[in-house]
């Protein structure tokens, strides 16, 4: 059975109740979903979607980089919006963050977040 590893770091939001920031095995890491916290405030980010998802993806690449990973080798993303007109607004931040070949993805629908939150994020990456 591979070791596993529970990655925590202080430049994204602690977990909120009985999970991990991220799980890490031998040849991948998997990332609890992510809302738009800032880790210094507590508090998710204000200016709308676009900013949230921003955060989310910067809480994202910390959790990574604690991992030894990064964006870059993120393989799948599970996107969970709380209003699919904000959609488009999301897509156009989160083609900032990953590059070709993308990351497969899922996005759905949710009736609410944590916190009221407009996204979450969950991945898988490679080690």
């Amino acid at each position: 059975m591979d070791t596993i590893r529970k990655i925590s770091t202080a430049n994204a939001p602690a977990a909120i109740g009985p999970y991990s920031q991220a799980i890490e095995t031998k040849d991948f890491v998997y990332l609890s979903g992510q809302i738009g916290i800032d880790s210094n405030s507590g508090q998710i980010v204000t200016g709308g979607i676009a900013a949230e998802t921003k955060q989310v993806l910067e809480n994202m690449k910390a959790v990574l980089i604690a991992a030894g990973s990064d964006l870059t080798k993120v393989v799948s993303t599970t996107v969970y919006l709380a209003d699919m007109d904000d959609f488009a607004k999301m897509n156009e931040m989160y083609a900032e963050y990953f590059i070709e070949p993308f990351p497969a993805r899922a996005t759905v629908s949710v009736k609410g977040l944590p916190k009221n939150a407009k996204v979450e994020i969950s991945a898988v990456a490679v080690k």
